[in-house]
Order: C-alpha cells, then structure tokens, then sequence
C-alpha cells in the first residue's frame, strides 16, 4: 500500500493564488503572446496587401483578354479563360475577407492585451498614477 503522505500535490491543490502571483502571471503571458499577437498582424496585413494586388493583376489579365476577344477574331474562345480568372478573383476576394476577419480578431486581441497590461500595472504601482 502506498504511503498518501508522499504523493505529490500540484501548486493548483494548495488554493487560490495570492494577486501578486496572479498579476506576475497574467504580465508574463501578456509579454509572451504580445510578439506572436504582433508578429501575425504584420505578416496578416503583408498577405493582405499580395492579395489585393493579386485581384488588380486577375482584373487587368481579365479585362485585356476581353478587350483582345472583342477586337480580333482569336482562333481559341478566350471566354472559359476569363471565367477562370473570374473564379479566381472571387476566391482572391474571399481570402481577402477572411484575412480581415482575422486581423480585426487581432487587433481585438492586441488592444484587449494592452488593455489589461495598462490595467495590471496600474494595480501594481498605484502610487504611479499620481506623481
């Protein structure tokens, strides 16, 4: 039979945590995710930014392939071409909508993070407020 007195009991058996540790662990998981938060929103607005001159590109091809359909008779029917590239920009514009969702998640996130890090330190240092 095992003794009960050796088995290990986590930090989460002891209670409640005090507001000190709480504050230092809510501010270390703030510092740690605020990089990551920051770092997507760049690389989010970068896919953005390709994904929008993507479609300009997808309409200049689509709108030259028309305008050449309609002045020369071309030997191959361009018109399965352009639904293509159509299809193609309505997906670009999808990718486009979803890449905005997230960055407005993001920015939620970021403000939201700032937010409560501003609010933390406040509560740390109350005498700060005042100097």
């Amino acid at each position: 039979m095992a003794d009960q007195s050796k088995v290990y009991n986590s930090p989460l058996d002891e209670g409640p945590l005090d507001d000190g540790t709480r504050d230092a662990l809510t501010e270390g998981l703030v510092d740690l995710l605020r990089p990551a938060v920051e770092e997507i929103d760049d690389r989010v607005k970068c896919v953005r930014e390709s994904q929008m001159e993507l479609r300009q590109q997808i309409d200049s091809v689509a709108d030259d392939l028309k305008k050449v359909n309609e002045i020369e008779a071309v030997p191959v029917d361009l018109e399965p071409y352009v639904k293509k590239l159509n299809n193609s920009r309505r997906r670009v514009m999808l990718v486009n909508n979803i890449l905005q969702n997230v960055q407005d998640r993001l920015n939620k996130l970021h403000t939201n993070v700032s937010k409560e890090t501003a609010r933390k330190k406040t509560l740390l240092d109350p005498g700060a407020s005042f100097k």
